[in-house]
């Protein structure tokens, strides 16, 4: 899901060491500014470094937000409040460069043209960052109803979208798998069976993110609840410290490749984050309708991402060598934490029911007449009356209700856009430009789906550009003459495989980088050569792949 904003609360309050004083950031290009996420860790015991125990000094935290900083340092004075007076400047003048001296193609309304430049000046503000995400849609909102480029009605006709509240259904699920502890529980077992030596120990967690990816929709909720606790408690057991030249033992590999990998996992199936639903919804409203989305988007990404899966650590295991290659302790590390965890509790047994229950609905529910939100709506239901959740635990998720409005805002936009007839002039455009140079459908493919990859350097979320952009190019690829349930899929797979580009890229993005062993230019180095592997196995697995399938 990400760069969502995703608060996650755990079971009991979380013990962490002293913050580290040193952290690198980039928060210009955070659609959040991350100005103090919990270094989230789990702790030593006093004669060698366990799972789960802390020494002292410990302080306990608030539930985890995507809004804090890794590191937990507080600034010595807060930022000031109001708007960033460069990056208001710039994003009004995007689109009043567009509205008042462009020139308006004669086949575009004046109320159409004036909509795309209130859109183009929202998106740059996503980008730049004036105000945080929600703040900033809800002026570009506002300023499209005060000049009557939209009605009232119109602007937030999103707002009753079924795919964005099925995103925001996801966040509360997410908290349930932590606030229970059967995420960090399901991750722990990997470890016990696989852990002996660091590979191992890499697909370990790669394997266990990818098991528990269909039922806990956000790529940040398992980044920062489930699998950077462990990946830090397990570093710090081996000597390997933060923002210290020992986190190339093992927390720095260990960081890496879960990030890296984490795409794929998100990729595998349709429930596994908030963009891939986005982006179905949008295809079916420009008329690409995917049967039996769930099982549709399996079976066109199984073979594809679960070769990169078991690629992803052994490349990085090569490229990016941790120090120690070799964990006999893990294994009994996790045994002693899985003994202390005790027997699996009521409450993690109606998760796993409840689970169970929506993945199938969402898998059968076609068949039955049962939707994919009102599954997630019943799941949310069971855990609500029998107490895994409370209607608190609802309302402290506020990343889940900034994104409903922010996010509304986007696909609103989005859809009146389409509707009066910007997208297709667009994508007429290109195609004609596309005609001009003699493509073939299949390279024009390559063209778009490589611009719609890079283009991500300029975004701080995958959902944001799912929003700003998918529609476009969707419509580019069906004009260029690309099948059209073939250009949605690899459209939405590819949103996944770009949010380990950089440490802005996404919600995980922030979490790993955050986590303190990660210097900035590896980041962007192996960001960019673990792309490129992707890019290559997707390419040459889903060519054959999805010929077999047929959707080409």
């Amino acid at each position: 899901m990400e760069s969502l904003r995703i608060a996650v609360s755990h079971r009991p309050p979380l013990l962490l060491a002293a913050p580290h004083q040193h952290q690198l950031r980039r928060r210009s290009h955070l659609p959040v500014p991350l100005s103090s996420l919990p270094h989230t860790s789990l702790s030593l015991s006093s004669s060698r470094h366990r799972l789960g125990l802390a020494p002292t000094p410990l302080r306990r935290i608030p539930p985890l937000l995507a809004s804090q900083t890794p590191g937990g340092t507080d600034d010595p004075s807060p930022p000031p409040a109001g708007v960033k007076l460069v990056p208001l400047l710039v994003s009004l003048a995007v689109g009043l460069a567009v509205r008042f001296l462009a020139p308006r193609p004669p086949e575009v309304s004046p109320q159409a043209w004036q909509l795309l430049s209130v859109f183009l000046s929202t998106i740059a503000g996503l980008v730049l960052g004036p105000l945080p995400v929600g703040a900033w849609a809800f002026l570009g909102l506002t300023a499209a109803v005060a000049t009557h480029t939209l009605p009232f009605a119109a602007a937030f006709s999103a707002f009753t979208n079924e795919v964005i509240w099925l995103i925001v259904i996801s966040f509360f699920f997410a908290r349930g798998f932590v606030k229970t502890g059967l995420g960090d529980r399901i991750a722990t077992y990997f470890v016990k069976w696989l852990g002996g030596s660091t590979l191992g120990l890499s697909y370990g967690l790669t394997i266990s993110e990818a098991f528990i990816a269909p039922a806990m929709p956000s790529t940040t909720a398992r980044a920062g609840g489930v699998f950077l606790p462990i990946i830090k408690s397990l570093s710090l057991s081996a000597g390997s410290k933060p923002n210290h030249p020992s986190s190339r033992k093992l927390g720095s590999y260990l960081v890496m490749s879960q990030f890296q990998a984490a795409g794929n996992s998100s990729a595998l199936f349709l429930t596994a984050a908030a963009q891939n639903l986005l982006c179905l919804k949008l295809a079916e409203e420009l008329g690409v309708i995917v049967a039996n989305p769930w099982v549709a988007w399996f079976k066109a990404a199984s073979l594809p991402a679960i070769a990169s899966l078991l690629a992803t650590p052994y490349f990085l295991y090569k490229i990016f060598p941790p120090e120690t290659k070799d964990t006999p302790d893990a294994p009994a590390l996790a045994a002693e934490k899985l003994e202390r965890m005790g027997p699996v509790t009521k409450n993690e047994w109606v998760m796993i029911g409840t689970m169970l229950l929506a993945v199938s609905l969402w898998v059968f529910g076609d068949v039955i007449g049962v939707s994919s939100v009102v599954a997630a709506m019943l799941g949310l239901s069971i855990l609500l009356l029998l107490g895994v959740l409370d209607w608190d635990d609802c309302l402290n998720e506020k990343s889940a209700w900034d994104t409903l409005a922010w996010f509304a805002v986007l696909v609103g936009m989005a859809g009146q856009l389409t509707n009066l007839g910007i997208v297709s002039w667009m994508s007429s455009c290109v195609a004609k430009l596309l005609e001009s140079f003699s493509l073939s459908w299949p390279a024009a493919f390559c063209v778009l789906e490589a611009s719609y990859f890079l283009i991500h350097y300029l975004f701080a979320s995958q959902t944001g550009h799912v929003g700003a952009l998918y529609s476009a190019f969707l419509a580019m690829h069906v004009a260029a003459g690309v099948p059209r349930v073939l250009s949605a899929l690899a459209l939405a797979f590819n949103t996944n495989l770009f949010g380990a580009l950089t440490h802005y890229s996404s919600g995980q993005a922030a979490v790993y980088f955050g986590a303190g062993y990660l210097e900035l230019p590896d980041v962007f180095r192996m960001g960019f050569v673990t792309a490129l592997i992707n890019v290559l196995i997707w390419g040459v697995v889903g060519t054959f792949w999805w010929k077999l399938l047929g959707l080409y």
